[in-house]
């Protein structure tokens, strides 16, 4: 019925005869199957044994950055819910826009629109793969901008629980990598990675992330704090697929677990492929943001 796998199989019984092997022609045609794959490819077993947990652990964040490539820009508003230990919320809506540098970080900006007494804030971000970020704040009432030094990155953005950190993108060759586990997270099955910042002046010692293995989507993320404290932990619902490929969350909670605050970002009405331009993301344009 199947003459290929029949052959095939003739063909490994003869050779296992040959060097000494028992016969086989009883075993179930699935284990001569498995049998066969391990004699002449390399055991799935001693691949994984061969790959280091570190390897892994960059092998992933690898596969999920490649995921995302390619999309060249994309725009959204976002409202950002701030609430004190008490509860006490404070809203603010803005607007955010990415585009994609090849070779290099992307460049995003963030334009906030409300309430009256930030309106007009920007925040400009050109990431970079091997050297530290660039990052500007506009103020519109001092109608200044303003330089984020790299060692104030850990710094709230806003008063929210986002650090100027946080709200760059991050590339895989900022970190180094080490797969912890698998473990089911909901629904999903999830992987467990270990990421370390390579700039000393991160305001993380190290992150642990949860991904689904399906799509790697991040879940969950802790961050520690330079003295390897439980600091924050974010957390991302809402998913859904853009342009047939590109997921994105519609909420991301930062709940800071030293002071008892949180901040929601909510997500809306994202576009892709905008042909937005390099001259919309420089310091002189900060200053005819509307």
């Amino acid at each position: 019925m199947f003459p290929e796998r029949e052959n095939a199989e003739t063909r490994f019984v003869d050779r296992g005869r040959a060097i000494g092997f028992p016969s086989i022609r009883g075993l179930a045609p699935s284990v001569l199957f498995l049998a066969s794959a391990c004699f002449y490819l390399p055991c799935a077993s001693f691949v994984a044994q061969a790959e280091t947990a570190e390897e892994k652990g960059l092998r992933i964040a690898r596969e999920a950055s490649a995921r995302n490539e390619g999309f060249g820009d994309f725009t959204a508003g976002m409202t950002m819910v701030l609430r004190d230990r008490h509860g006490r919320e404070s809203v603010r809506r803005m607007r955010f826009k990415v585009l994609e540098v090849r070779g290099d970080g992307d460049k995003s900006l963030f334009v906030f629109d409300r309430p009256r007494d930030v309106k007009g804030t920007a925040l400009l971000t050109h990431a970079h793969v091997n050297t530290p970020d660039d990052q500007w704040l506009y103020l519109p009432a001092l109608k200044r901008v303003k330089r984020i030094n790299a060692a104030r990155r850990s710094g709230s953005f806003m008063g929210s629980e986002f650090s100027y950190e946080d709200m760059s993108s991050s590339e895989v060759e900022e970190y180094t990598y080490k797969y912890l586990r698998d473990e089911p997270c909901g629904e999903l099955a999830c992987t467990v990675t270990e990421q370390f910042p390579r700039d000393k002046k991160s305001g993380y010692s190290r992150k642990v992330v949860w991904q689904d293995k399906s799509e790697l989507r991040t879940w969950k993320m802790t961050l520690y704090d330079r003295k390897g404290s439980h600091l924050k932990t974010l957390t991302f619902a809402n998913y859904r697929k853009y342009a047939e490929r590109y997921w994105r969350a519609g909420e991301q909670t930062m709940a800071n677990h030293l002071t008892g605050a949180s901040t929601v970002l909510k997500w809306t009405d994202f576009q892709f492929r905008n042909n937005l331009q390099e001259s919309e993301f420089t310091r002189p344009a900060l200053r005819r943001v509307r």
